[in-house]
């Protein structure tokens, strides 16, 4: 009788057990318990959300300190829909930006089908649909599409839900550490998208959901968006609190005040204007995720699958030779200038990508077969105007940056890169000058000089002069050609002015790291008024 009874127990164990989950080790019962603390049946129901919040952003590499405090962006509210049977969201922003000027943004994101498109300006970089269209908008590209079905599935209430009824796509990872906290892990692939979900073992509920992404300053990084503030709702928990962080340090915080479940349907508010529709891609390995997301949080992202340029406005990059000899990138969003030596080259600022950087080089090559790049001199730290620096520092060429800025630069230059999709070469131990006052370049005949610049834009900048051609390279503080001079100079005008004198120069024209050239005594006619 007594064996009975303990065989019975056992098999009603067993019974229990295999009604609870899978064992307790593995990937499926972490998830399993996870959907149970996220509500379980409740959960289930939920096909759509609608959220109202607000959210401050950050830029890293728009610090005025290379390396350091990060870059307040600015704020926004916004009011979410989202229907998950259909895969589509609708996101109403209203956006105030400190950062790179203050402004705001009104604008609508509409995502469905696998494509998206905004209704309203969202940036200071703006497409020719943009420009053209009246209300203004424009059909997202490609790679906007892909990062933002990227952050909608992180994002989702529903991802445990799709990571339990695909259990073969789970695979376990050892534990994680962040902060002195360990986390039970497991990696989800699904889509095209890899995520790394660690779960917080004392609620069972997940507490970041990790990529990794690859940065072109800060080069192979995590990107975790961290949950917290758990609330019921409808029965079902969300995350009322949700901070991205890149390598730990937040690029955004979100506060959710509301979320409604399954609300009433709005008729069309995800249709799709058939102009505004661009065909879906799939996801790559190469989408720059971190360049696409984060140029957002400033308002100064150009929406193109071209990156550099708007293939709707202009046929391509290319070089224009503004003086003898000295050639400046055109037809795209970001320049370079290019000075000609007499056996090598020296170029100014390395912006975008180490993909941008290649294209240049393979121009330069082309048409001076003889003169390698010795020289790249960076105007300032600025990830937008630097990205490429990593492809020149490869093949040899001395660096040139402002004072205080060469510790920064050996560090982000020999750290990881393996997930650069242009240039992996490792650069151990990169040549770099830092300029104090003043460099002169020479090869005996052209003299080139770099000049460090007081600015408020970004600590040890610095201005280019090309002494024999009387042109001076100047980048963001002024934008020849692109940006009107006014009735008195601005902050960064005056401080280019006040260089110039400083450094006993006489520049006829200054070409810009944006627009194109501009006639140097119409802006310094300006001082003092």
């Amino acid at each position: 009788m007594k064996k009975r009874s303990t065989l019975a127990l056992l098999l009603s164990a067993l019974v229990v057990a295999c009604a609870a989950g899978p064992a307790a080790d593995t990937p499926r019962a972490t998830v399993h318990r996870a959907v149970a603390a996220l509500g379980g049946d409740a959960l289930r129901v939920v096909k759509s959300i609608e959220a109202s919040g607000a959210s401050k952003h950050w830029e890293p590499e728009q610090s005025h300190v290379a390396g350091g405090e990060a870059r307040f962006a600015g704020e926004s509210t916004f009011k979410l829909a989202r229907d998950f049977t259909s895969n589509a969201a609708r996101i109403e922003w209203q956006r105030k930006l400190a950062y790179p000027s203050p402004r705001e943004y009104r604008f609508t994101e509409v995502f469905a089908d696998g494509v998206g498109f905004v209704r309203g300006v969202d940036s200071t970089g703006r497409t020719r649909q943009s420009l053209e269209s009246n209300p203004p908008s424009h059909a997202m590209s490609r790679l906007r599409v892909t990062a933002m079905a990227r952050e909608l599935q992180r994002s989702s209430p529903r991802l445990l839900l799709d990571m339990q009824a695909n259990a073969a796509q789970l695979e376990a990872r050892p534990d994680t550490t962040v902060a002195g906290l360990t986390f039970r892990t497991v990696a989800y692939t699904a889509g095209g998208y890899n995520f790394v979900v660690l779960f917080d073992p004392a609620t069972s509920l997940p507490a970041r959901i990790r990529t990794l992404d690859y940065d072109s300053i800060q080069g192979d990084s995590t990107y975790d968006l961290v949950l917290s503030d758990w609330r019921e709702v409808g029965g079902a928990k969300f995350a009322f609190r949700q901070v991205y962080q890149l390598n730990g340090e937040p690029v955004i915080d979100t506060q959710l005040t509301e979320v409604k479940v399954n609300p009433a349907v709005v008729a069309g508010q995800f249709e799709i204007p058939a102009d505004l529709r661009k065909s879906a891609a799939a996801p790559q390995a190469a989408i720059p995720y971190q360049w696409v997301l984060r140029r957002q949080f400033i308002g100064v992202y150009l929406d193109s699958d071209a990156v550099a340029f708007d293939p709707a406005a202009t046929s391509g990059l290319r070089l224009q030779e503004v003086a003898p000899g000295v050639h400046l990138t055109q037809g795209g969003s970001h320049n370079s200038l290019v000075v000609e030596m007499r056996d090598h080259l020296i170029v100014f600022d390395a912006p975008i990508s180490d993909g941008y950087s290649q294209w240049l080089l393979g121009q330069l090559k082309a048409k001076y077969p003889d003169k390698p790049v010795r020289t790249l001199v960076l105007t300032h730290h600025h990830m937008d105007h630097a990205s490429g620096t990593r492809a020149y520092a490869a093949q040899g060429a001395n660096v040139v940056v402002g004072a205080g800025n060469g510790a920064h630069w050996r560090r982000v230059l020999s750290g990881s890169h393996a997930m650069n999709p242009d240039v992996k070469a490792s650069v151990a131990a990169p040549n770099i000058t830092e300029v104090a006052d003043r460099l002169v370049l020479s090869d005996g005949k052209r003299n080139v000089a770099v000049y460090a610049l007081d600015n408020p834009h970004a600590a040890g900048m610095v201005i280019g002069y090309v002494e024999d051609a009387k042109l001076g390279f100047v980048t963001d503080i002024w934008s020849p050609g692109r940006d009107q001079i006014g009735q008195k100079l601005n902050a960064g005008q005056a401080a280019l002015v006040a260089a110039v004198k400083k450094a006993g120069i006489a520049p006829e024209i200054f070409a810009g790291g944006h627009g194109s050239t501009g006639r140097y005594a119409e802006l310094a006619a300006l001082e003092g008024k």
